[in-house]
């Protein structure tokens, strides 16, 4: 299954000839929006791998919508313009905006730009996942000391004769060093 896209444009001769690009290109386009409400309802349904919004639309524009979406879902968006004036430049700079492309739009101009948007997403969301891995990794080491630490006053031990407690716990009952340590916080407090 290739990857699924979202197009916001409110134009619908516009948003057929971006639906058809996209699909001739091996995409599969996950759903269509007229403007920024529906298409902030449709990424909170559809959750696609990448957005393409048209900045100008009614009841809500494409800036706005990026911005709303944006705090809930890391989720790329390919913004597409009639103008390329440096205020919308300025403000397309913020949010998950990873690509600006100013109409008419052609395959030439669409298909790398998607491609692009879609790589940087991706790099975005495996660094996300590195980060969230780092700091599970260093919540679970302040829990082990924390627990060691509870161990050494409680029972007057010397800090490795704790923490070697708390190995031997873990491997006995083969339960992870950090579920150990929550477990000697909950028992003997913290």
């Amino acid at each position: 299954m290739g990857k699924q896209i979202l197009v916001a444009e409110d134009e619908s001769l516009v948003r057929m000839d971006l639906v058809l690009m996209l699909q001739d290109a091996g995409y599969e386009v996950i759903g269509e929006a007229g403007d920024g409400e529906k298409a902030i309802e449709l990424a909170y349904q559809l959750k696609p791998d990448l957005i393409v919004m048209d900045i100008k639309m009614p009841k809500m524009n494409g800036l706005k919508a990026s911005q709303i979406i944006s705090k809930t879902f890391n989720i790329p968006i390919l913004l597409l313009t009639a103008y390329s004036q440096k205020e919308f430049i300025d403000k397309a700079k913020q949010a998950n905006i990873v690509g600006y492309l100013v109409k008419p739009v052609s395959e030439a101009n669409l298909i790398p730009a998607v491609e692009i948007a879609l790589n940087q997403g991706a790099k975005t969301s495996e660094y996300e996942k590195k980060i969230e891995l780092a700091n599970k990794k260093l919540l679970d080491r302040k829990t082990i000391e924390k627990a060691k630490g509870v161990l050494m006053t409680r029972f007057n031990l010397g800090e490795e004769t704790a923490y070697n407690k708390m190995r031997q716990i873990s491997m006995n009952k083969q339960m992870a060093l950090e579920k150990v340590a929550k477990q000697i916080l909950l028992k003997y407090g913290s």
